[in-house]
């Protein structure tokens, strides 16, 4: 059936719904403006559209690991109330997320859509369902290399993180893996930008670093002065913000470095700290 481009713009108009669920929708109703807006409204185009302006800042953060802890996803769903976020309607739309891209080995929001298709109709079905504009907002895939990955959800299911270690000895993993789960939780507690110093991101050292030396050139200090005492003060930044330089939550006499050191020094094995995600709720930065 031929659908005029005036039959779209006045679904457009009444509904709110993007060009292409609108067109879609004709289709499906035969030309049937009545039909069409109904359609729209089961699968929840029209509350997604009025509501894509709209903050989601509330929702779940999940993980779900291989049975052999070789592999694992972690997932942030948001929507915009707590009330919704603990619903079991969405619950089980953010299981059925992560299980899917857990499934199809997905990497990013966008990569996962492309390889499920049908989570698009999903996405707007538990939109029109809740009410409130959902989202799928970040996924991570993270997987060993010869060793294992852990992970942390803290209650609430707010805050979530997955570490990955490698060169594991497969004899002596599970020796290794309380020091690796406190670390994980060393992840959530004391929340770090990276690993090492050698991964902190240029610009955020390049503007630490302008931070400190105007702080101490307020305090009267001369520009070369500041310029010295401020790589001081960021090397403190380094050893608050890169986990293996972090003081260990558990022994502040001991860094995080420390932990992996001498677990390495001890079963003469070579593990690697490799590499983290933590996802804090509608907050990219956490």
């Amino acid at each position: 059936m031929n659908i005029t481009a005036a039959q779209v713009n006045e679904l457009r108009q009444k509904t709110g719904a993007g060009m292409m669920d609108c067109k879609k929708a004709l289709v499906e109703a035969e030309g049937d403006l009545t039909k069409a807006i109904e359609i729209l409204r089961k699968k929840g185009a029209a509350v997604a559209a009025k509501r894509a302006e709209r903050s989601a800042n509330e929702g779940i953060v999940a993980t779900l690991l291989s049975e052999d802890k070789s592999y694992g996803t972690i997932i942030e769903v948001n929507c915009e109330t707590d009330f919704v976020a603990k619903s079991d309607d969405f619950v089980a739309f953010t299981n059925e997320s992560l299980k899917s891209a857990f499934d199809l080995g997905a990497d990013s929001v966008e990569d996962l859509l492309s390889k499920n298709s049908s989570l698009n109709d999903r996405l707007l079905e538990i939109t029109g369902k809740v009410g409130e504009k959902t989202e799928i907002k970040r996924i991570r895939r993270v997987v060993s290399d010869g060793g294992f990955v852990t992970s942390y959800i803290h209650p609430g299911s707010k805050l979530g993180c997955i570490v990955r270690f490698d060169s594991v000895p497969a004899d002596k993993a599970s020796d290794f893996y309380q020091t690796a789960f406190d670390i994980t939780l060393q992840v959530a507690a004391m929340k770090p930008v990276s690993v090492s110093r050698d991964e902190v991101d240029p610009e955020l050292v390049k503007k630490e670093l302008e931070i400190y030396k105007e702080q101490l050139m307020n305090e009267g200090k001369s520009e070369q002065i500041a310029e010295r005492a401020a790589t001081g003060r960021l090397d403190k930044f380094f050893k608050e913000n890169c986990l293996l330089e972090q003081e260990f939550f558990k022994d502040n006499t001991k860094q995080v470095r420390d932990l992996i050191s001498e677990y390495n020094k001890n079963n003469s094995s070579g593990v690697k700290l490799h590499s983290f995600a933590r996802f804090h709720l509608a907050d990219e930065n956490k």
